[in-house]
């Protein structure tokens, strides 16, 4: 896609993922919704519920309001996500706080043997903070009622979704006419770039461990080489892995002191199953 093209000349995808969690590895999407727009109309709609691997807890349910009786009959990831692909596909993709649906999408991408997007992806959040003044904050659903938007409701993928296009082309109309894709990149100021949310492991034994006890969500001893218990092997009950521009890192609950704690990729030389466990 030639980036120094008009953005109006292509497509827009909004969308919008619920999840089980915050984390991509570890977590999974339970809804997708998507908004399909193009010279000036909307043209299509994708809304999809997703049976997750393991049920989801009463936290969760409460921020979205999908229950695990709703997705109990839903088909998997495996079973939609070529559907989502193609949903997609030549367009330009937009989301709030587009990094972290993109980390979901990507780890759902390449889990499943696909190749990941090489659209341009606009973040509406980043977008309507350069060109929205006035409001509070920039969350998605203050930024609803700032421009009075009619956002469905929250936190549900579809609704969502639509709201992410009605604030992105808010935004995209205070620009030029002819306003390029790459004019609206620099906008965000952050390189926002498929390839960077890449989940792809393993990248060591150690990152392959660490990823099979997220899916099955089993404890770990890890070997860290920084912090008080350096060198030594500590156990941990990992949450997910989190892409960071200082350097990519565990969350985990570190069962010496159970308190929660992140453990740079960089300096985790060994990671194992802890045995004992059934």
């Amino acid at each position: 896609m030639d980036r120094t093209r008009p953005w109006a000349d292509f497509p827009l995808v909004a969308f919008d993922t619920e999840t089980t969690g915050a984390y991509p590895v570890g977590s999974e999407i339970v809804e997708f919704g998507a908004v399909k727009w193009f010279q000036g109309q909307i043209v299509d709609q994708l809304q999809i519920l997703i049976k997750p691997r393991f049920p989801m807890g009463d936290f969760v349910i409460k921020i979205h309001g999908i229950t695990n009786e709703m997705v109990e009959s839903c088909p998997p990831m495996e079973s939609v996500i070529n559907k989502i692909s193609d949903f997609m596909k030549d367009s330009i993709v937009m989301a709030h706080h587009a990094p972290f649906d993109m980390g979901f999408i990507c780890y759902s991408y390449e889990k499943h043997g696909l190749q990941l997007p090489h659209t341009p992806v606009f973040c509406t959040s980043l977008i309507s903070r350069k060109l929205i003044k006035g409001t509070i904050n920039h969350k998605l659903q203050t930024l609803v009622q700032y421009l009075k938007i009619d956002g469905g409701t929250a936190h549900r993928a579809s609704d969502d979704a639509k709201a992410c296009l009605e604030v992105g082309l808010h935004c995209l109309k205070q620009l030029p006419e002819d306003a390029s894709i790459q004019t609206v990149l620099d906008l965000q100021e952050k390189k926002i770039e498929w390839p960077y949310y890449s989940l792809k492991f393993p990248k060591s034994l150690a990152h392959q461990a660490i990823v099979e006890a997220l899916e099955l969500k089993k404890k770990l001893n890890i070997l860290y080489n920084k912090g008080s218990h350096a060198n030594k092997m500590r156990p941990i009950f990992p949450l997910g892995i989190v892409r960071n521009p200082d350097g990519d890192y565990l969350s985990a609950i570190c069962l010496l002191d159970s308190t929660k704690k992140r453990f740079y990729l960089q300096h985790l030389s060994e990671a194992e199953p802890i045995q004992s466990e059934s």
